[in-house]
C-alpha cells in the first residue's frame, strides 16, 4: 500500500530533531514510525505520520525543508526468511530498493516494511 512519507532535512547538531518532534506534537501530528540517516553535516529524517500534508506545512512554516515522497508499505510474514523472500521478488523483477525501514506497529498483525523504489508503480504492481 502506498504511503506518503515525510522527509525532513536537518543540520546534524543537537536540538534539531527535538525541534522537529515538538513542531509535530504542537500540530497534533502522530508519528507512526521514524528513521534517521545521517552524515557528518546533515541528517534526513523519514517518517510516516497520521497527517502528512499538515506535518509538512507545519515544518515548512517553522523553517525546515520538508517534502512528501511516496513509498510502499509491504506486509511481511513474521517468520525467519520472510523479508528475504520479499527482497528476492524485487530483485527478480529488477526493482532496486533505495532504502527501507520497519514500521513500529504491525498492520493486520504483521510486520510492515517501508520501502522506497525509483519505480513505485512497478513495485506496487508486484507487491500491491
Amino acid at each position: 500500500m502506498r504511503q506518503k512519507q515525510l522527509s525532513v532535512f536537518l543540520e546534524n547538531t543537537p536540538g534539531h530533531l527535538e525541534r522537529v518532534c515538538k513542531i509535530l506534537a504542537d500540530a497534533q501530528i502522530n508519528l507512526l514510525t521514524i528513521t534517521i540517516a545521517e552524515t557528518k553535516d546533515y541528517g534526513i529524517v523519514r517518517a510516516i505520520v497520521d497527517n502528512p500534508e499538515k506535518a509538512a506545512q507545519a515544518l515548512k512554516e517553522n523553517g525546515f525543508f520538508a517534502k512528501l515522497v511516496e513509498v510502499l508499505a509491504i506486509e511481511v510474514e513474521d517468520k525467519p526468511g520472510a523479508l528475504s523472500k520479499v527482497l528476492k521478488r524485487a530483485s527478480e523483477v529488477g526493482l532496486n530498493i533505495e532504502y527501507m525501514y520497519a514500521m513500529t506497529r504491525p498492520v493486520n498483525g504483521k510486520p510492515v516494511m517501508i520501502m522506497s523504489f525509483k519505480d513505485i508503480d512497478a513495485a506496487e504492481r508486484i507487491f500491491g
